[in-house]
């Protein structure tokens, strides 16, 4: 096999559709079907289900197009080093963000990547941690921010900062600050579903304290969580940053935790099993360099970026 192969076979399992590859590549479709089918021969495994509607990946299709696209990837990123070699920084670079890090984050860095790299073009992508996780394994993404280190040992999670989590509760709430971690168990929360990293640590840290978390309600949406909470739903457990402007406003009320006790790691991924390319290396110094400026600002508020934080989790 060659890359041009594998560059038609990505595209097949791009479109789903050999004939919407061809009208993309301008290649005649049984011209491409015969590339398929001698890649097939070769390999002696099917690599496409033929359907009514275009083709579908077996699993061996599936990993195919994974590696194909990580290969060719990898290939622009050597061109594009090679040719821009001792010179300002150009090139493709992914990165891969939790929504409530993108946004805070993907504006001033898209902005100041634009002053500082003009040619580099950085594509942000925003998820659940998990889900970003999954790009970075599968390689459609170069460089990741995730609320726990990768356990890969392919991957480098540094450590960025830690943020402080806080009770959100309806702005009439009569309640003390500090606020007691078995006080939890009298009020109705509104938290993320156990399939969000955030209810995770929650789970832990309320097991830690021999106490039960009592969600009425689980919605994996940040803003949703604050609206029902403010028209008086109940109370939730978020990060400082995502509600401090709602404080500001006095349409929540943000209540601390006792001793600072609850907070949760930010750290940035990217894999070192494969070069890192020049481009990708200007935006992850940019990278550090924005969230430096954003905790020193207080504009990330209740980040920290002294010593270690004391939860990893989420």
């Amino acid at each position: 096999m060659d890359l041009r192969q594998l560059r038609y076979f990505r595209t097949i399992a791009e479109f789903g559709s050999i004939s919407a590859a061809s009208q993309q590549l301008g290649i005649a479709q049984p011209a491409l079907s015969l590339h398929v089918r001698n890649m097939e021969e070769r390999l002696g495994v099917k690599l496409l289900a033929r359907e009514a509607r275009g083709v579908s990946l077996t699993e061996a299709g599936e990993l195919m197009a994974r590696r194909s696209r990580m290969l060719l990837d990898e290939m622009t990123r050597l061109e594009d080093d090679i040719r821009n070699l001792g010179s300002s920084p150009t090139g493709d670079v992914r990165l891969g963000l939790p929504g409530t890090i993108g946004g805070i984050l993907s504006v001033p860095l898209v902005l100041a990547g634009k002053e500082s790299y003009p040619g580099i073009r950085l594509t942000i992508g925003e998820a659940m941690s998990g889900f970003v996780l999954d790009w970075l394994r599968e390689g459609q993404t170069d460089i990741a921010i995730l609320y726990l280190p990768a356990e890969d040992q392919r991957f480098r999670s540094d450590l960025l900062l830690s943020e402080e989590l806080v009770l959100i509760a309806p702005k009439g709430a009569v309640m003390e600050e500090p606020f007691q971690p078995e006080h939890l168990t009298t009020v109705p929360l509104i938290l993320p579903s156990p399939a969000h990293g955030l209810r995770t640590l929650l789970d832990v840290w309320a097991k830690q304290h021999r106490i039960t978390l009592n969600a009425t309600v689980e919605l994996d949406s940040y803003s949703n969580i604050k609206t029902l909470v403010q028209q008086g739903y109940g109370y939730s457990i978020l990060p400082l940053h995502a509600v401090a402007a709602n404080a500001g406003d006095g349409h929540l009320r943000v209540l601390k935790f006792h001793k600072d006790e609850l907070r949760r790691n930010v750290f940035l991924v990217w894999d070192t099993s494969r070069p890192s390319s020049h481009a990708a290396a200007a935006i992850i110094q940019l990278t550090r360099k924005i969230i430096d400026d954003l905790v020193g600002s207080g504009i990330w508020a209740g980040a920290r970026q002294e010593g270690q934080a004391l939860w990893a989790d989420g």
